[in-house]
């Protein structure tokens, strides 16, 4: 008879799923960070939006920040950075000037010509430790865990984060 899985009935942080997968991304993601910091000169973040215009040219930037999980502020001023180093390009829209477009200039292109075959290879690489048949698997529990979260997030009552605070939930009077 099976028992249950550790992920299933954790018994400690080390089992929770979230904590399982927010330590791979450290680590492994850690390489990808190098990348883009020590030989590219840009941040993640810089290059989850370069990455995401590659694809997608001319989104606005609430798009973008929709589409790269990231909130406004944080967007706009990886944004304001691209734009900076001449990666990326703001155009206004035809008809209304206060839309702007983003694109990436031609260093953008080439700097995401460049990096892509090596986040490619480093998950590639990371992947090489399961079975064909095994990454099959993990695709499709990634794209149902992706539905379950999107759907737990819409119907959560939970109460939002307050960072200034600390975190810290307001304490009871009594």
């Amino acid at each position: 008879m099976a028992t249950a899985s550790r992920l299933v009935t954790p018994a400690s942080l080390d089992d929770l799923f979230l904590y399982r997968v927010n330590r791979l991304l450290s680590v492994a993601g850690s390489m990808v960070i190098r990348l883009c910091e020590g030989r590219f000169g840009i941040t993640r973040r810089e290059w989850r939006i370069l990455a995401l215009l590659a694809q997608d040219e001319g989104m606005m930037s609430s798009q973008l920040a929709q589409r790269a999980q990231l909130d406004r502020a944080r967007t706009s001023r990886a944004i304001t950075s691209l734009v900076t180093k001449k990666l990326l390009l703001r155009a206004q829209r035809p008809g209304d000037r206060r839309q702007v477009a983003l694109a990436l200039t031609e260093a953008g292109r080439e700097l995401h010509t460049a990096m892509l075959p090596m986040v490619i290879q480093i998950n590639k690489d990371l992947l090489g430790a399961l079975a064909p048949a095994d990454v099959v698997r993990l695709d499709t529990a990634l794209d149902a865990l992706q539905r379950r979260a999107d759907q737990m997030v819409k119907h959560a009552e939970l109460p939002k984060a307050d960072r200034r605070r600390g975190g810290r939930a307001p304490r009871s009077m009594g």
